[in-house]
């Protein structure tokens, strides 16, 4: 039983999360657009579903704290309070609180001195919110309800508080039935006080006709209790088949009822139920209504709720609460029932069982094919196929849209602009691009870097962006697209774009460079990845260390990615951030080289061409159909010695927008890859993003396209003395050959 309770408070701390973010999404939109109801009800729903949940598990902090909250956002959607900056700005704030307060709850810790102290002073300014709102004039008299008959002296209950109202219609026979009138209504009085009452004579007949055992007046009172509906119908017990009672609870309980509705389990789905559960209707109001609707000479039943409205039982606004309520349960049943929670470790595990799997159904292939044995290759033809599409499926379940990644960081460029006293909006380009969950769980830490150092350095002043002609509201753009089996993620700003003579000055100042050198603005742009590097003139809280950009890097480069940048001076300064689509399984491209067997991206392959005799050898290009095509020879480039093939063929590739041939000696053909971590023996090779199992057991290579083609570059002849980064793979070849 712990057990079951231990695992349903576990995901009430996981749900939060994901309701706490949903919650500042919204709160950020509707800071720009007051006047979207759909955001603030999207913030109102977070707010009370962690404070219901967190009740049925007894965190009691959670509850009080976000019930305040809540609070405000009540009379927000009900006009009250005016949705501007400043509420908007202090319920983030509260959000950030009740983030705190769940990861306590989570950890077991005691809530600490200062995070009491930060909920006290944010309970305080909520309620100076709310208690603004109810010192306004005329807010109370805005809320009683109006008299079914004869109105009360206009004014007269404003001094006297929020009251009940009471309606009272007796039967004219009553007196006949040894019931006196008045002394219900002073029976009021033993549990309550009954503040105004006045006499309506609409039923009075001419004198000539007034029968004096007869009662012909009713009452419309104003009543003053702590007692519920039910307790009050209960006075009347007595008297309740001869007369028409209607209970109208004060202006302050229509608020209540709006949100015990809210906070009902959600196993009561029928309106009446939730209207009784709630306490705005009574058992014998419900069954009257119940009664009405069924007439049986009715040709359309009308709805309960019309009903009750209709005979002014239950006011509008509870009854619409109460259907919202019906709405949001159905929905979100309806959507639980379509969805599963799996926990992210038995993902994990499937994977890595479907890659054991690929890698025996190679081996069983391989083996068939040795033997000739047509049979079994036809079967393991069959058997590959369903190893892919169930390989695929899994892969599925493990790929999220990195636009759950992206909103994160609207509150980041929120509250950091404001730090900065800075004019800057966030824009999300490919926010529905998805990647291995992995992936997007360890990007988080690089982009938050990149978009704060863009705020921080790349966008200028208010006054220098005008000065050069700019608008004075700059732009950050988050942006993820597809290309070649990769996912580009770029951080772009459209401010003064990086300096180059300055960075060039502190490279030679700290001795990374000559006084002399004479470097591309890629080489320029990638010294700021060196550690402790940095150009800011002075430290702020956010940049000016000269830590970070090459923990950025290290992280891209630990998920098998590739960082580049591009500026130019007055226009912006874009990040580039390559990344494998998922880190467990690919389909590749198998080749030899030597004795080496190594695996592209599939997705990266254009075709394969078989080079003629005619190519001599060590030329660097090749006529493509009139097209000059670089060639990087991977013999010479990783130094591999063996015996060369009879034939050499050309396998184009193309990646980051640049195509290249790579020169092989033996094409294998497509390989379903289950990529291996090469380990931290070899974590200074370029070109390599990991290693694979072939079916007969030996290890193949991954190849690095984009790192490959970099690297390539760099070793190239005009790049002179960075020829020596060529990289050797005969010590390692052998190895993992066999």
């Amino acid at each position: 039983m712990s057990l079951d309770l231990n695992d349903a408070l576990q995901t009430f701390f996981a749900e939060s999360r994901a309701l706490l973010l949903d919650m500042e999404d919204a709160l950020l939109r509707l800071e720009d657009t007051p006047a979207d109801a759909d955001a603030l009800n999207a913030v109102f729903r977070a707010a009370h579903t962690i404070k219901g949940s967190a009740g049925l598990f007894g965190l009691g902090a959670i509850v009080a704290f976000t019930h305040e909250a809540e609070s405000v956002l009540d009379l927000a959607r009900d006009g009250r309070l005016p949705v501007n900056e400043q509420m908007c700005g202090l319920l983030l704030e509260c959000k950030d609180h009740i983030a705190l307060l769940v990861n306590q709850a989570e950890s077991g810790a005691e809530i600490g001195d200062d995070a009491r102290q930060q909920g006290e002073v944010l309970v305080g300014r909520l309620l100076r919110l709310h208690g603004r709102m109810d010192a306004a004039p005329g807010s109370a008299l805005a809320t009683l309800p109006s008299p079914i008959a004869e109105p009360l002296p206009r004014g007269a209950e404003t001094h006297e508080g929020d009251c009940w109202h009471i309606s009272l219609r007796f039967d004219p026979e009553v007196l006949r039935h040894g019931m006196d009138p008045a002394s219900f209504i002073r029976y009021l009085g033993s549990f309550g006080r009954v503040v105004r009452i006045a006499a309506v004579q609409d039923a009075l007949p001419p004198l000539a006709q007034l029968d004096p055992e007869c009662c012909h007046l009713g009452f419309e009172i104003q009543y003053r209790s702590d007692c519920d509906k039910s307790a009050i119908e209960a006075a009347f017990e007595f008297v309740r088949e001869d007369c028409q009672l209607r209970i109208l609870p004060p202006g302050s309980r229509v608020a209540d009822y709006v949100r015990l509705i809210q906070e009902l389990p959600e196993n009561k789905l029928r309106l009446g139920d939730l209207l009784v559960s709630c306490g705005a209707l009574t058992q014998r109001e419900l069954a009257g209504a119940l009664q009405g609707q069924g007439q049986p000479d009715a040709l359309v039943r009308p709805p309960l709720g019309q009903i009750l409205v209709s005979d002014q039982v239950v006011q509008p606004e509870v009854v619409a609460a109460a259907l919202t309520k019906q709405s949001e349960v159905r929905a979100r049943q309806s959507q639980e029932a379509a969805l599963i929670r799996v926990h992210a470790d038995k993902l994990d595990a499937l994977i890595n069982q479907v890659g054991e799997l690929v890698i025996a159904g190679a081996g069983v292939g391989l083996l068939a094919q040795r033997n000739k044995d047509s049979a079994m290759q036809e079967a393991m033809s069959s058997m590959s196929r369903l190893i892919e599409e169930v390989r695929d499926g899994a892969m599925r379940l493990r790929m999220v849209e990195i636009g759950e990644t992206f909103n994160r960081f609207r509150r980041v460029v929120r509250d950091v602009s404001k730090e900065l006293s800075k004019d800057i909006e966030l824009v999300i380009n490919g926010a529905e691009t998805e990647l291995d969950k992995s992936v997007v769980e360890r990007l988080g830490d690089p982009l938050t870097h990149l978009v704060r150092n863009a705020m921080d350095h790349g966008i200028e002043p208010a006054d220098v962006r005008a000065a050069h002609g700019k608008p004075v509201s700059a732009t950050i753009e988050l942006r993820a697209y597809h290309d070649a089996g990769h996912i580009v993620v770029e951080v772009c700003d459209d401010g003064g774009g990086l300096n180059r003579e300055r960075i060039l000055a502190k490279a030679v100042q700290r001795g990374l460079i000559s006084a002399d050198a004479q470097l591309a603005d890629a080489e320029v742009w990638n010294l700021i990845f060196e550690p402790g590097f940095s150009t800011a003139a002075k430290v702020s809280n956010l940049s000016g260390r000269g830590v970070g950009m090459d923990v950025v890097k290290r992280g891209i480069e630990a998920l098998r990615g590739s960082v580049e940048i591009d500026s130019v001076a007055q226009e912006g300064t874009t990040i580039r951030i390559r990344l494998p689509l998922t880190l467990a399984i690919i389909d590749g491209f198998l080749m030899r080289v030597a004795a080496v067997h190594q695996v592209v991206p599939l997705d990266t392959v254009l075709e394969c061409v078989e080079i003629g005799a005619e190519l001599p050898p060590g030329q660097d290009y090749f006529d493509l159909r009139g097209e000059v095509l670089p060639l990087l020879r991977l013999r010479e480039h990783f130094a591999l010695q063996g015996q060369v093939g009879r034939r050499q063929n050309v396998v184009v590739v193309k990646a980051l927008g640049r195509k290249a041939g790579l020169v092989v000696d033996e094409l294998k053909g497509e390989f379903q890859a289950v990529i291996k971590p090469l380990g931290e023996l070899f974590a200074a090779v370029r070109g390599l993003t990991g290693s694979t199992i072939l079916g007969s057991g030996e290890v193949a290579l991954v190849l690095d396209v984009p790192g490959l083609l970099d690297s390539a570059q760099r070793a190239s002849p005009s790049a002179g003395s960075r020829q020596t980064e060529r990289t050797p793979l005969a010590a390692i070849a052998g190895p993992l050959s066999h």
